[in-house]
């Protein structure tokens, strides 16, 4: 190929590739979601996305649910005393206890293998989906495509996305799939990357399932440890494990009160 027929070719695959990634704009209503989905189709098929998990994409719908949800975290704006009020943090504590010694062995191991002590997984377990009690009734694919196509956070979404297609391809999540407004799924209300990411194998069965209890907490362990966890640290504000409390939600109200029903549940 002469250098003359070579830039050609190069300049009209650019020239395509810009396209499709122009095409695949957000919005701020529904109305533009069937044709952004169309676009991000193509753009996922351009970058190695498989039938199975374009055709689960191509079977999400636009969330309201999510968007209102996503606009009404007013919650995280209250003081420290009210939100944790709010939440029930005695209930949790109390809560957490019991299920602690309920399942030393399990704890005992999650702390061996990833530095992490029973307080912070179960107070984030409790305050996520209090112990499992409620997962959510929000279709996830719909629910992450819904806010990568949002102006809001369109970047952020769309990683999680990518990685939903992925773990679709993999069989971990569906086109069913149901979890939080956000995305998120399984006990401690994972979003998809962060499966990717830190999906741990909690009951030893070779698989990993955000629904399961183990896999739940030992993913959370995992995910702690791999923002910095220290075995033997503390977790208050100022205190070496904070940045990893921190790293699992960017509310402040929220990291306090895990740090503090963490310490109540561990005793200490």
């Amino acid at each position: 190929m002469n250098w003359v027929k070579a830039g050609f070719v190069v300049v009209v695959a650019s020239v395509f590739m810009a396209g499709v990634a122009e095409a695949a704009k957000c919005g701020s209503t529904g109305g533009g979601f069937e044709a952004w989905k169309k676009s991000f189709a193509v753009e996922a098929k351009a970058n190695g996305v498989k039938p199975k998990a374009i055709s689960a994409l191509m079977g999400t719908s636009y969330s309201k649910g999510t968007i209102r949800a996503d606009r009404g975290q007013h919650g995280f704006k209250l003081s420290l005393n009210a939100f944790m009020a709010k939440r029930g943090a005695e209930g949790i504590i109390a809560r957490g206890r019991s299920l602690k010694k309920a399942n030393a062995g399990l704890f005992a191991a999650l702390e061996k293998r990833y530095g992490v002590p029973p307080g912070p997984l179960l107070a984030i377990w409790g305050m996520e989906t209090g112990f499992g009690g409620f997962l959510g009734n929000q279709n996830t694919l719909s629910a992450v495509a819904t806010l990568a196509y949002d102006c809001r956070r369109t970047a952020f979404f769309t990683d999680h996305l990518y990685a939903a297609l992925k773990l679709v391809e993999r069989g971990t999540l569906s086109a069913s799939t149901k979890g939080a407004m956000h995305g998120e799924v399984g006990q401690t209300q994972f979003l998809p990357k962060n499966i990717l990411l830190y999906g741990a194998d909690g009951d030893g069965n070779g698989a990993v399932n955000l629904n399961s209890k183990a896999d739940a907490l030992a993913s959370t362990a995992k995910f702690l440890a791999g923002h910095g966890w220290s075995a033997g640290e503390g977790y208050q504000p100022g205190q070496g494990n904070f940045r990893a409390i921190q790293g699992w939600n960017g509310a402040p109200v929220y990291q306090r009160a895990i740090a503090i029903m963490g310490k109540k549940i561990d005793g200490n």
